[in-house]
């Protein structure tokens, strides 16, 4: 009968599935809902990228020393803080500098704004008044100051929720490090003979494919940000050191990351003068270049196997949707489901096969 049929089956549940959410909604649960949604995402995100980077250091120390695996993960645990704090403690002075440097920053470009106000006066032809520029300045101001007086309250939340994120993170990376191997055995518990050794191809397949992304992404990141941070030392720019770091964590996103990394930096070379704006953009171009043709191709390869063009399109329906966040995880959720898609499709081929022999 037509009701037997598994595409009736489907529809009902996505018809029931529909009815569930409006009545939550009228209820106001999804509410509490999408809360723990967003407290829970952003430690889990930065916990998932952590854990594929460090995974391969920590199953080689407890492959090769035959040492139980919370044992590596402690050492490596270990071995990156020491080595964070041995990075703080020879460039504290040099980023501390740089710190207090930047902040002298509004201060240039007040001067720069006081000297274009001149120049404006001096060739002012009726169409602009300075005294009317100065009262929306001003009005700007003392309307951001009643704003931020009226959030303080939000504010005060943002901070104290980054902050929990920051000490929360380090715990789920150790337990995700420490017990990583026993979820693919909990996910497929369910399954029996065949079915559990597609679940279990299926899985390791998502696995890989992450895995691949995040590692080859976030060394195209870090190389990224050595070679601007080379760059900006050789053409002498102000703070190459926090200016090439913000490059590092923006060059996750592909394509868009590097360009947007080094915004802040075309900033400060305005300061130092027109000149150093041009050979800012020049340094990027070239570590395009080598990113491009060297260090991706090594780097990446075809490991994806995502065409260019889709990667951007991609970004680009992200950037509005989620903003940074959704660049971020735009290529490597699409990968994600394109592996489930065609798995789905797969496994949908080899059951109607059956059911016709």
């Amino acid at each position: 009968m037509w009701w037997k049929h598994p595409y009736f089956k489907y529809v009902a549940a996505s018809i029931l599935a529909l009815i569930l959410v409006f009545f939550m909604r009228e209820l106001h649960m999804i509410t509490p809902l999408l809360t723990v949604f967003k407290t829970l995402f952003y430690p889990i995100l930065i916990a998932g990228f952590l854990f594929y980077i460090i995974r391969p250091v920590v199953d080689w120390i407890a492959r090769v020393f035959t040492i139980p695996v919370v044992v590596s993960v402690s050492i490596v645990f270990a071995v990156i803080a020491a080595i964070l704090s041995g990075i703080g403690w020879m460039l504290a002075s040099t980023i501390q500098d740089q710190v207090n440097n930047m902040s002298n920053i509004p201060d240039q470009l007040k001067k720069m704004t006081d000297q274009a106000q001149q120049e404006m006066e001096k060739k002012d032809m009726g169409m602009l008044s300075t005294y009317r520029i100065e009262q929306e300045v001003t009005q700007y101001f003392s309307d951001l100051g009643q704003r931020f007086g009226t959030h303080i309250t939000d504010i005060f939340t943002t901070v104290a929720g980054a902050a929990t994120t920051m000490l929360i993170i380090p715990f789920l990376l150790f337990f995700f490090l420490k017990d990583g191997r026993k979820l693919v055995p909990l996910l497929t518990r369910g399954f029996t003979g065949k079915k559990n050794e597609e679940a279990h191809m299926l899985l390791e397949k998502l696995d890989r494919t992450l895995s691949n992304y995040i590692i080859g992404q976030m060394t195209v990141a870090f190389v990224d940000g050595v070679l601007m941070y080379v760059a900006y030392l050789i053409i002498g720019l102000d703070y190459a050191l926090l200016l090439a770091f913000f490059v590092v964590v923006t060059a996750v996103i592909p394509f868009f990351g590097p360009i947007i990394g080094v915004v802040p930096a075309v900033i400060v070379a305005l300061i130092q003068g027109p000149m150093m704006v041009l050979y800012v953009l020049i340094a990027l171009i070239i570590v395009q270049q080598l990113e491009g043709n060297l260090v991706a191709p090594v780097v990446l390869g075809q490991k994806l196997n995502v065409h260019p063009l889709t990667i951007i399109l991609l970004l680009v329906v992200a950037a509005p949707l989620a903003g940074f966040i959704g660049m971020v995880i735009a290529v490597p959720l699409y990968s994600v489901t394109k592996v489930l898609v065609k798995s789905g499709y797969r496994y949908w081929r080899l059951k109607h096969q059956e059911e016709t022999t």
